[in-house]
């Protein structure tokens, strides 16, 4: 095998490769030779057909075969050979071959571009710490114990009223019909939420319990039997009992009910899911801010192939409309996930970051834990789909690089109240809604510019000619 640099331009490459046709002949001698112990040909014992014999008969087919397999193998090795780093599928194309023929062909390749790291010590970001009050603490706290059902029995005297839970089984006719789905027993209600069909809580206002009560209401839309929708529904309700809604006293046997060890350590806990919660955001922000000065400290050189196979994700949903409207910005995004992409994997492997089968899997543990009920849904759908599996990795991938970069880089440590973490949240939201808007606002101001100027060139020009 002979290769060789066909031409070179920035990062695209072509390679000429030339293998002679002794070496391919040798390859389908051996293959026939492979074939020969195990074909089975009528007038021929098993094991025993000769080699002339099965290049006559099966000559084309094994030439193709071997062709695909040499291919194979040479691209390979003529990239290895000019230590080349491909993004992306390399073009082939057969110059010649045939049987009895050398083999040239040409490889275009698109290569990864060599990047120089730029120090990341000088790197800043903000290390935000959350101050969460005692106030804010008691403000969740009471509307956990809001949220709380507590409720105890009423007297057989007492009549129901908007807040309380009503319990009831109950028959449904239509037209004095009973119909599929029409029973119910002890059905429950918490009256003024409207959660059963549309007006059927208001007629149980002031019913008692032991009594018995009709409601008659008009079927949903939606209803499951489409031939019961929109239509009229009499339902004779037994009343169970009828409960009022009691204020949870905030205690250390409140705390032991939602799996703390008492008040004060449910407190801490509050606590610290408050900051988690702001914290998650506030992270996120820092690292876009570390992924925005990394991009701009490098200077990289990105391969046309992969700008378009990210542009061509970016534009997946969009009409065509759409498309051409978004093009410039669309581009500007593509170039940037591309660069970012190439400049965390060389820091990756250059500080020899892996990702391990064990992390991913505990990175799905993680999952299930977070949603328990749907622990096998979700080991289904990653045994289903490798791809999400892999997604996952690089995810991973990208923490381990992120949280390299701030370990060497320069940490501001900086507390915060809620108060302060959400407006810095919002402003950033917000920066970026501006931004949408003041592109478009650019274009249009753009437009308006290019046509001033149009006319000021014309008025020149007729100037210029008297």
């Amino acid at each position: 095998m002979k290769v060789t640099v066909d031409s070179k331009k920035g990062l695209k490459t072509n390679l000429k490769v030339f293998v002679d046709k002794k070496t391919i002949e040798e390859k389908i001698g051996a293959r026939l030779t492979e074939l020969s112990k195990t074909v089975n040909l009528k007038g021929f014992r098993p094991g025993k057909v000769p080699v002339d014999v099965l290049k006559r008969q099966f000559g084309k087919a094994v030439y193709g075969e071997v062709l695909e397999k040499i291919l194979k193998e040479t691209s390979t090795k003529a990239l290895e050979e000019k230590k080349i780093k491909v993004a992306g599928q390399p073009k082939l194309d057969l110059k010649s071959y045939g049987e009895g023929k050398d083999l040239n062909y040409t490889l275009e390749i698109d290569e990864l571009p060599q990047i120089k790291l730029q120090s990341i010590e000088n790197i800043n970001f903000i290390d935000y710490e959350i101050n969460v009050s005692d106030e804010e603490i008691k403000k969740r706290i009471d509307e956990i114990a809001k949220n709380q059902n507590n409720f105890v029995d009423k007297s057989d005297k007492e009549i129901a009223e908007n807040g309380d839970l009503v319990a009831f089984d109950y028959e449904a006719t239509i037209d004095n019909k009973s119909f599929d789905e029409g029973k119910g027993k002890n059905t429950q209600l918490v009256l003024g939420k409207n959660l059963f069909i549309f007006g059927f809580d208001k007629q149980l206002l002031g019913v008692k319990k032991n009594q018995e009560k009709e409601v008659s209401v008009i079927l949903p839309e939606n209803y499951p039997k489409k031939e019961f929708a929109k239509k009229q529904a009499v339902f004779k309700c037994k009343i169970l009992n009828v409960k009022k809604a009691e204020s949870v006293k905030i205690n250390d046997q409140f705390a032991k009910n939602l799996g703390a060890k008492d008040l004060n350590d449910l407190k801490q806990l509050v606590r610290k899911q408050i900051q988690n919660q702001y914290k998650m955001s506030l992270d996120a922000l820092s690292k876009e801010n570390i992924l925005n000065k990394l991009e701009k400290i490098h200077d990289v050189e990105l391969p046309d192939n992969l700008v378009k196979q990210e542009l061509e994700i970016i534009s997946k949903n969009l009409s065509k409309e759409d498309m051409k409207k978004n093009e410039k910005e669309s581009e500007k995004i593509a170039k940037k996930r591309i660069k970012l992409g190439l400049i965390l994997n060389e820091l990756g492997e250059k500080n020899n970051l892996k990702v391990s089968e064990q992390e991913v899997k505990n990175e799905i543990q993680k999952q299930i834990q977070s949603m328990p009920n749907q622990q096998k849904q979700i080991l289904e759908y990653y045994q289903k789909n490798p791809s999400a599996a892999v997604s996952l990795s690089g995810s991973i991938y990208e923490e381990k690089i992120i949280n390299l970069i701030k370990q060497k880089s320069k940490k501001i440590k900086k507390t915060i109240s809620i108060k302060e973490a959400k407006e810095i949240i919002e402003s950033k939201s917000n920066i970026k809604k501006s931004s949408n808007l003041s592109s478009k606002k650019d274009k249009k101001e753009q437009s308006r510019k290019a046509k001033k100027a149009i006319k000021s060139s014309k008025k020149t020009k007729k100037i210029r000619k008297k």
